[in-house]
């Protein structure tokens, strides 16, 4: 049974930092490209940065660059989201997602193999 589990969410002020991890189990987590997408109250699911299976590549989207880090321990089975400076407009439940394709790093959540649960996020201004 795979599951994947978010932790590290809550409630920041603004300009503010927190780590999200989403642990794997079930699956061969090297062989998983990792993503993290986020979902908004009224709002479509949209992507917000991706990992390759090695780690040595990474792809953000453009509201979160410069802001927001991804990284991954193979050994631990997770994968991290680092975020600084953060913004109420990142206010929002953030999902991971593993996939063994490239469609889901590239940023199409329909094309994600599996997903967590999710954790909010909630930033006050």
């Amino acid at each position: 049974q795979v599951q994947l589990v978010e932790s590290g969410g809550g409630l920041v002020q603004a300009g503010g930092s927190l780590r999200l991890s989403c642990a794997a189990s079930g699956i061969t987590f090297s062989n998983y490209n990792m993503a993290w997408f986020r979902q908004a109250p009224g709002k479509e699911r949209e992507f917000v940065a991706a990992i390759t299976w090695s780690g040595l590549s990474t792809r953000f989207a453009d509201s979160v660059k410069g802001r927001f880090t991804i990284f991954r321990d193979n050994a631990k089975n997770t994968v991290y989201l680092q975020m600084m400076s953060l913004k109420p407009e990142d206010t929002a439940v953030y999902y991971c997602a593993a996939d063994r394709g490239s469609r889901c790093y590239g940023g199409i959540p329909g094309q994600c193999d599996y997903w967590g649960q999710g954790t909010q996020v909630t930033v006050s201004s």
